[in-house]
């Protein structure tokens, strides 16, 4: 097995940081709020503006020179980070990297003072354990995953 790094994503990431996006909602559309349909839409200025450091990090974890995985932070209300967009290629999976993706983002929100939170889907335990082990706990609150849908999410919360 390679050694995983991760870094953050900038602007000139924004077709890597897409390739990877859009295959997450392919592979795993009943884990996202958002669509590959939704997603595929969006022009170069939309993932740029994704990547420019503003509304919170964007990260990719490469296996080598391969991106494996990815995760992002939304500043989403004053002192509230709000992991998103978290996914990593199936063959990867059990190999550690998203609690290292999940190091830099948490990391990022600590250095800021930032309280992390997150929504993962009642139908991943998979991510839930991830998050669980590394520490977030289970608010009680629980929603559809996207309008009209059957699937629901629960909202975690990393203690300070």
């Amino acid at each position: 097995m390679s050694d995983i790094s991760t870094r953050d994503a900038t602007p000139d990431d924004w077709e890597a940081w897409r390739t990877l996006r859009l295959r997450s909602l392919l592979q795993d559309p009943e884990a996202y709020g958002s669509t590959h349909a939704h997603e595929a839409a969006f022009d170069k200025a939309t993932w740029h503006s994704r990547l420019d450091g503003q509304g919170g990090p964007a990260v990719m974890a490469y296996a080598g020179q391969t991106p494996v995985g990815m995760g992002a932070g939304w500043l989403y209300e004053p002192g509230h980070l709000m992991v998103v967009a978290m996914w990593t290629e199936p063959s990867w999976r059990g190999h550690g990297v998203g609690r290292q993706v999940l190091d830099h983002v948490v990391g990022w929100a600590r250095e800021r003072r930032l309280r992390t939170v997150l929504w993962v889907a009642d139908v991943n335990p998979g991510a839930r354990r991830l998050y669980e082990r590394y520490g977030f706990r289970d608010t009680g609150e629980c929603e559809p995953l996207r309008e009209g849908s059957p699937i629901t999410k629960s909202r975690l919360v990393l203690p300070d």
